[in-house]
């Protein structure tokens, strides 16, 4: 997930610079997504980690 968050971002980033203004914000919207997605995935994973006793790194 974090290299669509990734491809997002490029895409986001190379639409800006070409000024289409709409396909840059859908595309920074999408990776806004993804980036809440993985961050929650992430956390969630260091929390059950935890609760197992586990190493959380």
């Amino acid at each position: 997930m974090l290299g669509w968050a990734l491809v997002f971002f490029v895409l986001a980033l190379a639409a800006a610079a070409l000024g289409f203004g709409g396909l840059a914000g859908a595309a920074a919207f999408n990776m806004q997504i993804l980036f809440v997605i993985f961050f929650t995935l992430t956390i969630l994973a260091f929390v059950v980690r935890a609760v197992q006793g586990r190493s959380v790194l």
